[in-house]
């Protein structure tokens, strides 16, 4: 380690000479030590009636080795040293000698630098030391010997003649050359008037130090960076350090190169750079003057902010079910003390004039008020408010009466008031009356009248509203019915009803099977596409592309010389056959769900009769439908913006569905939307909602969290989640928490899957029935939509190795089932739907609380109805292969209960009734049955 400039190897200091007073001996004088961090530390002294400012640049081994901010110089006796063992602590920079001031502007010391590693470039800390100087200064006061790394300046006093000569010959550098350039470089900087102080813009101890110093004009500035460290690169962030520098947010290095908020510096170990900067020309605008105050006097008083439900501002609509109310609140603002009065509006959008309900202050200037979605369809609302003048005065009035003042002139203005107010039909009478009574009443009984709370309720009809605002949004609402929001779904591909792998199932095998779906507890029956199935480049068994005389075929692939998405594939039955499926199953209590796959088999009969609808290759070739890494040889995709395709194609998918809505399906599961374009969905499902609020759309969209939400927001109902690939306690938690805070919970219903034709869940395929029973609860219990794909329930997890994927899936070939083996879980599959059923707080995923359990592997959580008149608290054992069981806090604050209270409890799995005592309870999850579900009605 070389000894730190000025310092003896035992870190003691060499003192000045004492008669030292001119030249390097006042340079001597007033070099030193000072406490602090960081790259620049600051201290004065008087000198010769001047405050001098030092400035000292640490070395990164400083701290480390002596202890940042301590004094660790001391002071020792003088000590002649030979001139090659002495290091200059750097140049100093001094101010010019202005002519016209006649006296010194400014005079920067650069203090000394401490020893660095000899590993460095042994010029490095000099180097830093002249740039600092020549970047911080008009001048430079460099001691004889430091541009050949003298360890002390020679010294004023005793120096010889020889001693610079011996310097020059050991030295391992020379820097003359470089103090040319820096005094060459000083020389050319135009002077720009007086200037203010540097300015330290950088933190404490940051790894740059970054100095600015501006014109007494403002208009220009410099701007100085140092890199503390010798042996490290530093970046300098230009949209950190622009905000510090009072409005300069643009620097160019002599270079040209631009500093901005845009842009980044790097500052090699040891660097400095010197940037110009000129603030820019404000932005000015326009004054308006008188014009601008008389705009300004007719502008609203009031404000109506924050307003909720809303989404996206009111650009979208919220979703509830018909029959619930929806809680609307706002933000409402006036200047003054006056009263304000805030009314929400409401109407369903096909009527032409609004109902209103006075909306509640709950403090800090939020009103909030309900009103029932008594319709199927669109829903509009808005906010309305005025400032008060009755309320105002009934306020005031009370006040005056209550301290005993003489009122007899308010008195008056009461009267007055009350005359002024107005409206139509009954209110208006009543108002009038109220007039009247007041006109002829003496002074007490007018007082009295004037503070009667049904004064207060008459005048609250008056249509006389001052200042009156209404905010320019109208916010809608969607009231949709049950299904949209509540329903257990099973799929099923009709042709595999037959209970014979050899023979293609029918309608009527629908029809047979629809007691067994019903019993399941199941709300919804959902077919995958129903229609004629491509004959080129048919797929065969297991996705292969070898198909066999006898092998079906995806029915994704849609269309053939039998027809397209409007036809029924003839194996299945006629379109008769399908209208008799459905009554069958509407007599089972059970709702169809058709597939809605945008997409064509190659030959599919529109790429004869439409070829514009399609994207052609040029040499007369379609591109068949790719989601990689799968790839689908027997689908081509249609172009939406192709020549032909606007508006032709957009009417004839609309129409597609109409078709199937005129056959009595009002469910419509949607293959892929999110690759299709959002104006057309939008367009679509509103075009349908239009004349049939009761559709449904469901989104298969497994894509990024944000296009599943535009998705929903444009009009689709329902949608599938990530829920499949949510398996830890940690990751339920994260992903139920971000589908139940708002705004997602407003417009966004999550649809639970458990499986489906393309999911084999990596974690079925290994969990066994445990797995399958956990997964069940949790899909069931979550949301207010859950669904499966049969088999489900037979466990089925059979996989294409190495993939999610089933084997022999029922996409490709015709399967028959035993439902009746045994090893199934069609039992608790119907209990978790009885429970459903029974119990309001399942039928949403909101009102659910996570509870705390202290097992990883065990998830508690209570679902709760908004008025709590339905509690449940439900615990899943997430690890299939091991029992689980800890304690759990039961939720008593949510039932206004105490900690100590006891509570009756049900188990909705074993039927039982008992006891709680408390609110930690324990709880045993065998994997056998690894859910239990309690339910909570009150002190026992």
């Amino acid at each position: 380690m070389v000894p730190a400039p000025g310092c003896r190897t035992d870190g003691s200091r060499s003192p000045p000479p004492a008669d030292a007073r001119r030249g390097a001996g006042e340079f001597h004088r007033c070099r030193g030590r000072w406490r602090g961090r960081g790259l620049f530390r600051r201290s004065g002294r008087r000198l010769g009636g001047l405050r001098r400012r030092r400035l000292s640049l640490r070395c990164p081994t400083e701290g480390a080795n002596r202890g940042v901010g301590k004094n660790h110089h001391r002071r020792a006796g003088s000590r002649r040293r030979s001139p090659v063992s002495r290091l200059d602590a750097g140049p100093h920079t001094c101010a010019n000698r202005s002519p016209a001031a006649g006296r010194l502007r400014r005079r920067l010391f650069l203090a000394r630098m401490v020893g660095c590693p000899q590993a460095l470039d042994p010029s490095r800390a000099h180097r830093r030391a002249l740039a600092l100087a020549a970047a911080l200064g008009d001048g430079l006061l460099v001691p004889a010997g430091f541009e050949f790394g003298a360890r002390d300046p020679l010294d004023p006093t005793g120096a010889l003649a020889t001693d610079l000569t011996q310097l020059r010959e050991a030295a391992a550098f020379d820097l003359s050359p470089a103090i040319a350039v820096a005094n060459d470089a000083m020389a050319q900087r135009a002077v720009r008037g007086a200037s203010s102080p540097w300015r330290l813009i950088s933190p404490p101890a940051a790894p740059l130090a970054v100095l600015i110093r501006d014109c007494e004009d403002g208009d220009v500035a410099d701007l100085v960076i140092a890199n503390a460290s010798l042996e490290r690169e530093s970046h300098a962030s230009g949209a950190a350090l622009m905000p510090r520098t009072d409005g300069f947010a643009r620097f160019e290095e002599p270079d040209g190169t631009v500093f901005d908020t845009t842009s980044s510096l790097s500052v090699p170990p040891g660097g400095v750079m010197r940037l110009h900067g000129r603030r820019p020309q404000p932005v000015l605008l326009e004054e308006h003057g008188r014009k601008g105050a008389l705009s300004a006097a007719r502008a609203q008083r009031l404000a109506i902010e924050a307003v909720s439900p809303a989404v996206d501002d009111g650009a979208f609509p919220v979703r509830r079910v018909v029959g619930e109310s929806i809680s609307v609140e706002a933000d409402v603002v006036s200047d003054g003390h006056d009263s304000i009065a805030v009314a929400l509006l409401w109407r369903p959008a096909d009527d032409a004039g609004w109902r209103g309900v006075r909306m509640a202050p709950l403090g800090n200037d939020r009103y909030r008020a309900e009103f029932s979605l008594e319709r199927l369809g669109r829903h509009l609302f808005t906010i309305e408010a005025w400032r008060d003048p009755y309320d105002s005065f009934h306020h005031a009035f009370s006040a005056k009466v209550n301290a005993g003042l003489d009122v007899s002139l308010e008195i008056e203005e009461g009267r007055i008031l009350v005359a002024s107010a107005s409206a139509t039909g009954e209110a208006g009478a009543r108002i009038a009356e109220l007039g009247l009574a007041l006109a002829r009443a003496d002074a007490a009984v007018a007082r009295d009248l004037l503070l009667s709370p049904r004064t207060q309720e008459i005048l609250a009809e008056s249509d006389v509203r001052p200042f009156a605002v209404r905010h320019p949004r109208m916010f809608p609402v969607d009231a949709e019915r049950e299904r949209a929001a509540f329903a257990a779904w099973y799929e099923i591909f009709p042709r595999s009803t037959s209970g014979d792998a050899t023979r293609h199932g029918t309608f009527d095998d629908v029809i047979a099977d629809l007691p067994r779906i019903r019993d399941m507890g199941f709300d919804v029956l959902y077919f995958p596409p129903i229609h004629p199935i491509g004959e080129k480049n048919r797929k065969g068994r297991d996705n292969t592309l070898t198909p066999g005389p006898d092998d079906p075929g995806s029915p994704y692939a849609i269309g053939s010389h039998e027809g397209g998405h409007d036809a029924v594939h003839p194996q299945l039955g006629t379109p008769a056959d399908f209208r008799r499926m459905l009554a069958a199953a509407k007599d089972h209590g059970l709702e169809i769900a058709l597939d809605f796959a945008i997409q064509c088999a190659p030959d599919h009969p529109w790429l004869a009769a439409h070829p514009g609808w399609f994207d052609w290759r040029p040499d007369g070739s379609i591109k068949y439908a790719e989601n990689p890494p799968k790839k689908y040889q027997d689908i081509v995709n249609v172009d939406f913006f192709a020549k032909d395709a606007v508006p032709d194609l957009w009417l004839a998918l609309r129409d597609v569905v109409l078709h199937w809505i005129d056959q009595g399906v009002r469910l419509f599961r949607v293959d892929n939307p999110h690759t299709k374009p959002f104006p057309f969905w939008e367009w679509l499902i509103s075009d349908i909602r239009a004349q049939h609020p009761d559709a449904v759309f469901l989104a298969e969209a497994f894509t990024r969290p944000k296009i599943m939400h535009r998705l929903a927001k444009i009009g689709f109902s329902q949608s599938y989640t990530y829920f499949t690939w949510r398996n830890t306690k940690a990751e339920l938690i994260e992903y139920m928490t971000e589908l139940t805070a708002p705004p997602v919970s407003e417009f966004y219903r999550p649809h639970f899957f458990v499986n489906t034709p393309d999911i084999n869940p990596y974690y079925l395929q290994t969990s066994g029935r445990p797995g399958f029973l956990a997964r069940a609860a949790l899909a069931a219990t979550l949301s207010g939509l859950w669904g499966m794909f049969s088999g489900f329930e037979l466990c089925e997890a059979d996989p294409v190795p190495g993939k999610e994927e089933y084997k022999s899936s029922d996409k490709y070939e015709i399967r028959a089932r035993n439902y009746g083996s045994e090893g199934g879980i069609g039992a608790e599959i119907t209990l978790l739907n009885r429970i459903r059923r029974e119990n309001p707080a399942l039928r949403t995923h909101l009102g659910l609380l996570f509870l705390n359990a202290w097992n990883d592997q065990v998830l508690a959580f209570a679902k709760f109805t908004p008025d709590r008149d339905n509690l449940l608290v439900i615990l899943v054992n997430l690890d299939p292969y091991a029992a689980q069981g800890c304690d759990f806090e039961i939720p008593l604050w949510e039932l206004g209960l105490p900690d100590h209270a006891t509570l009756h409890v049900e188990n909705l799995i074993h039927d039982q009734s008992f006891s709680w005592s408390g609110k930690i309870q324990h709880q045993h999850l065998d994997p056998a049955l690894p859910f239990a579900i309690y339910r909570l009605s009150g002190e026992a």
